[in-house]
């Protein structure tokens, strides 16, 4: 920042380090020793862990602003609440180092870890940086600290790592999780039990080290299980390292029992996958399924994938459950919703047969093609309607014909899967026109090709006009009942949506 006023003094933001003085950087150091001010932040009781760090670089002959927090837990009598207590406090303890700024004073202020990183320093920042010149230091971050403790890669490959604050509710917690690769959950504390929790809940406990007080004294390393609710202090962190195998290879016994997961992967693309369904496929040894849907899923290394034809669902099943009584842990991936005309149907068939009852089974729920179809329209399936799968090729065509006329004559709105294929060239027009015996040509269609993928396309056209050539086994179609509406907004966009109340006889 250019300084618009010379007499000015400037603001620096100076990170510390995890705890160990000699990590502080060659930069902090010397701006600490120059600085005319050195502010920091305390609890009521007056210690300040970020100036027992900086003790050795200070000279004595510095100011010290001791900012002095009037709360540590969130009970107040302030008329603002917690919140306003601490907007109250930051606003005063921005005003005190102003008044120094303002008098050509420089100041630093202290800020362990990071400052830009859950650093109360960034409250001073964001009230003074736009009005001082100002300079931030970076320093060793606690994740970065807890990961040179256990001596474990936080990331490797195409890994992401993920930074969650432990304060969050505990289903967020655990949906943060489940979904992924590598973690570090900050802010323990009271924290604990509901982080504990949700570790457990997304699969991912046995995984989890504890790391406290990183290269402080008092410093205790140890697997999560092992620590006690009532131990955990604010300054410790708890961590998901790199998932990726390590070097020597895992041996699983012989006659070890794994696991299948039937997972749903959504219509297409990542933006679709559920937090749940991220973590099933992450924790997975094995991947099985249609190449197809197999190729959406990331590569991770030392994870095995085992693609096959979309015509052998019995054999996949069987191929699956046979890996998971050797000891793996299988992701059997299906598109869609498993549970819709997919995997997971036939995966329970041969579960269910005497030699696999005893490997569990676990389905992952996914976005269903029609609900995803439906997002892009409007709201078509506003009301009730009927799924049918056009395919006959695991049932007679008189069967899906019965069951396409007792859902038009009861008026529901109707979602059709599998309308057609290279092999399969008749279905579409022969459902048409089973359906205009009770529908009226104007009726409108959803024509959804690809859903969330590169080629998506919607049409609306209207039942009379529906062309079989412009349906594929990559489309699904969403017919409307008599009171379905289809009206065009602003922009030209027509929008397709079924009433919530159905009219009196």
């Amino acid at each position: 920042m250019t300084d618009r006023q010379t007499t000015t003094g400037r603001l620096y933001g100076v990170g510390l380090g995890p705890g160990d003085p000699s990590l502080v950087t060659v930069r902090a150091a010397e701006l600490i020793g120059k600085a005319d001010v050195v502010a920091y932040h305390s609890a009521r009781h007056g210690r300040s862990i970020a100036r027992s760090i900086a003790e050795r670089y200070l000279t004595g002959s510095q100011i010290e602003e001791k900012l002095v927090y009037p709360l540590t837990v969130e009970t107040t009598d302030h008329p603002g609440g917690y919140r306003g207590a601490l907007d109250e406090f930051y606003e005063e303890a921005a005003a005190r180092l102003a008044a120094h700024l303002d008098a050509g004073r420089d100041v630093v202020v202290l800020a362990e870890g990071d400052p830009l990183f859950y650093g109360s320093y960034q409250h001073m920042h964001k009230r003074l940086a736009h009005r001082y010149p100002t300079e931030v230091v970076p320093g060793v971050t606690s994740v970065s600290a807890a990961a040179a403790r256990l001596g474990q890669p936080l990331t490797e490959a195409e890994e992401t790592l993920t930074v969650i604050p432990g304060t969050l509710p505990e289903e967020e917690l655990t949906a943060r999780i489940a979904s992924a690769d590598s973690a570090v959950i900050m802010k323990l504390g009271r924290t604990f039990p509901a982080v504990r929790r949700a570790l457990e809940r997304a699969g991912r406990l046995d995984d989890a080290q504890y790391v406290e007080r990183a290269f402080m004294d008092g410093e205790r390393i140890a697997p999560l299980t092992e620590v006690d609710d009532e131990s955990v202090p604010y300054f410790s962190v708890a961590v998901l390292p790199s998932r990726v195998a390590p070097l020597e290879p895992v041996v699983r016994p012989a006659d070890g029992v794994g696991s299948v997961t039937v997972v749903g992967t959504g219509p297409a693309g990542p933006l679709w996958l559920t937090p749940e369904a991220r973590g099933a496929l992450a924790e997975a040894t094995d991947l099985v399924g249609y190449t197809t849907y197999l190729d959406r899923v990331p590569e991770r290394p030392g994870q095995r994938r085992h693609g096959s034809d979309n015509k052998v669902e019995s054999e996949r099943a069987e191929f699956a459950l046979d890996l998971a009584r050797r000891g793996h842990r299988v992701c059997v991936v299906s598109s869609g919703d498993p549970g819709v005309f997919a995997m997971a149907t036939a995966v329970l068939e041969v579960a269910c047969e005497p030699d696999y009852r005893d490997v569990p089974v676990r389905i992952v729920p996914g976005m269903t093609a029609a609900h995803a179809a439906a997002s892009r329209a409007g709201a078509p399936l506003g009301h009730d309607y009927a799924v049918v799968s056009l395919s006959d090729r695991l049932k007679p065509w008189d069967v899906v014909a019965k069951r396409l006329r007792a859902a038009a004559e009861a008026d529901l709105v109707l979602a059709l899967y599998n309308p057609g294929s290279k092999s399969r060239t008749t279905q579409v027009g022969q459902a048409r026109d089973v359906l205009l015996e009770y529908r009226a040509p104007e009726t409108p269609v959803v024509m959804a090709r690809d859903v969330g993928g590169p080629t998506e396309r919607i049409r609306i056209v209207r039942l009379g006009e529906l062309d079989p050539a412009l349906v594929d086994m990559r489309t699904i179609l969403l017919i409307g009942s008599s009171q379905t509406q289809a009206v065009e907004r602003g922009g030209g966009v027509e929008v397709v949506w079924r009433p919530r109340r159905y009219p009196e006889e």
